[in-house]
């Protein structure tokens, strides 16, 4: 009794898979399984007979707009018509767009002119296509292209860069391009732009053209101008401002006592400071072999001024240090540096450059009582009287003389000596004068230089900035 139920059981179950998969086999093979379906019905109806290798016009002398719109960051929207994806909204449950493959139809063949390289862009399959034959392909691209880059504002320089779409086969008889939105809408757009990076975007310029190869077919073109502008802050803070102390502290070195040799080695230490700042920076400055932009210049020129001015610092340190090897001050180098120049620049202390009146000692005067004293000597041994007065020592003046003779001789040689110093001394007092004048004077011309350029290049880069 068992044993027959269980085989009854069995049999039903097996009947009924049996049933069910002919039932599944039955819905795969039944092609009306989607006949309900508007969008089926749809795709059938606009896709029955289309031929996506041809022109989509009824009259080949019709040509194909292709609309263009521009957004940056970056959404390209390209729209045209195809005369036969139209159907009646009324005939397909008022559906009135319908998203079908793009290898399925008819495509422009719109290119980017300045493209080098394809970009990372997500590959959208699908159109949507619009009951009146409206088909708009929204495509995001990554772009990336040869733009002409003006970098002698840099890093203050605002880049044009262009787009410009255009079919490479078609003549304008066939595909005409027109502007989706109008001018004023696009220029301004900034709505999906990341206005976080580096660049700035400022307006986006079109304008349509149409030009031929040969004078005969002529080609339609949609050009895009984008217009962006270099956020200079990060440039200021890691270029221009180590640049700028390094020039100021090399002003405040020309306070140091022109008559001290810490001053050269301190603008020695500037200089090598400014060519290690240099070498780190060089990798920074865009390079290109077209121009050179101003920052470098103004590093270029910086370095100069740092030359010029230990060239300065060493001329200084020349003229009031060994002075044993040079003559008096010139006259006229003392009426034009230390008498006109002094009133003319307004010096003050001026009476430290006065004339000099050094504690001369009248070397003639000198000898004339030398001679006196050897003719005293003389007549005081030719005479008999003052033989015989004792001079303060116990031998005769007679055999006095000869001693007498080599102290003189060595008190002569000592006074001559310390005239002699006195002398360098005067001259060394009048080459420090000399020097301390001509180090006010060139640190005034170096200050004013300095200010000069300085004013001058940030009224530029200020102009530049603000500039669009």
């Amino acid at each position: 009794m068992s044993a027959s139920a269980l085989w009854i059981a069995l049999g039903v179950l097996v009947l009924s898979t049996a049933r069910s998969n002919e039932a599944a086999r039955r819905l795969t093979t039944n092609p009306s399984r989607f006949a309900n379906s508007t969008l089926v019905r749809l795709a059938d109806y606009l896709l029955t007979g289309y031929k996506r290798g041809v022109r989509p016009v009824r009259d080949w002398r019709t040509p194909t707009t292709v609309s263009i719109d521009l957004m940056i960051y970056a959404i390209l929207s390209v729209q045209w018509k195809d005369e036969f994806l139209v159907w009646d909204p009324k005939d397909f449950d008022d559906v009135k767009q319908i998203s079908i493959l793009t290898n399925n139809l008819w495509v422009p063949d719109i290119l980017i002119n300045e493209f080098v390289d394809v970009g990372k862009s997500p590959d959208i399959p699908y159109v949507y296509v619009g009951n009146d034959g409206e088909v708009r392909n929204y495509k995001p691209i990554q772009v990336v292209t040869a733009c002409s880059l003006d970098i002698y504002n840099f890093p203050f320089d605002v880049q044009n860069c262009s787009l410009t779409f255009t079919s490479w086969l078609h003549t304008i008889k066939d595909i005409n391009i027109s502007l989706l939105r109008s001018p004023e809408e696009v220029m301004f757009d900034k709505s999906v732009f990341m206005n976080q990076g580096e660049w700035e975007l400022l307006h986006i310029l079109s304008a349509y053209s149409a030009f031929s190869i040969d004078g005969n077919d002529h080609y339609a073109e949609m050009k895009f101008s984008v217009v962006i502008r270099r956020r200079p802050l990060f440039y200021t803070v890691s270029l221009l401002l180590p640049s700028i102390f390094l020039m100021v502290m090399d002003i405040v070195g020309f306070f140091l006592p022109p008559d001290s040799g810490e001053r050269v080695s301190f603008k020695i230490t500037l200089l090598l400071g400014y060519s290690v700042f240099l070498i780190i920076v060089s990798d920074t400055l865009p390079a290109t072999a077209i121009g050179t932009p101003l920052i470098g210049v103004y590093f270029v020129v910086c370095m100069a001024l740092l030359v010029i001015s230990l060239t300065e610092t060493i001329l200084i340190v020349r003229l009031v240090h060994k002075q044993d090897l040079q003559p008096h001050v010139p006259e006229w180098v003392k009426y034009l540096v230390l008498e006109r120049a002094t009133v003319l620049f307004c010096i003050r202390n001026k009476h430290k450059f006065g004339p000099l009146h050094p504690k001369e000692v009248d070397v003639t005067q000198y000898k004339e009582n030398n001679i006196n004293s050897d003719k005293l000597n003389f007549l005081c041994c030719e005479n008999p009287k003052h033989r015989e007065k004792p001079m303060g020592m116990a031998l005769p003046l007679r055999e006095n003389t000869p001693v007498v003779d080599s102290i003189l001789h060595e008190i002569s040689f000592i006074r001559q000596y310390l005239e002699k110093r006195d002398e360098y001394r005067d001259i060394a007092k009048e080459w420090l004068q000399v020097g301390y004048v001509l180090d006010v004077l060139l640190f005034r011309v170096y200050l004013v230089a300095v200010l000069a350029y300085s004013i001058t290049l940030g009224t530029l880069w200020s102009v530049w900035q603000y500039a669009e």
